[in-house]
């Protein structure tokens, strides 16, 4: 079970609000729009990738303590894509356009034909 960040209650994950201290724990009164909060005195956008990519426009940017938008900067790391090799990328490339290599093998042989005749 979760507990309430505010005076540590437990809580079911559905909960819009902490049943003892009524802290609102959803967006908005929707249990599918999760209320980010900060943890300390640091605010959340410090950490957040839409600060950092300077994209939020949030009216309380740069010192929210909660947010429904918060993206953890170090998350967006964690699921960066790792650059692949020379050699991978040409086999990545090559799997990707059997049909454009296909056509290329027949107009190649096709021109060894008529160039034999």
């Amino acid at each position: 079970m979760l507990s309430c960040p505010r005076c540590q209650a437990n809580i079911k994950p559905t909960a819009i609000n902490c049943p003892r201290c009524r802290l609102a724990l959803k967006a908005h009164g929707h249990p599918g729009i999760p209320l980010h909060r900060t943890e300390g005195d640091e605010a959340l956008c410090a950490t957040c990738l839409y600060d950092a990519d300077d994209s939020c426009n949030f009216p309380q940017r740069p010192h929210a303590e909660t947010c429904t938008l918060y993206r953890s900067v170090k998350a967006a790391e964690d699921l960066a894509v790792p650059s692949l090799s020379v050699g991978q990328r040409v086999n990545f490339w090559l799997r990707n356009h059997r049909g454009l290599i296909g056509l290329a093998g027949l107009l190649l042989l096709s021109l060894a034909i008529v160039l034999v005749r």
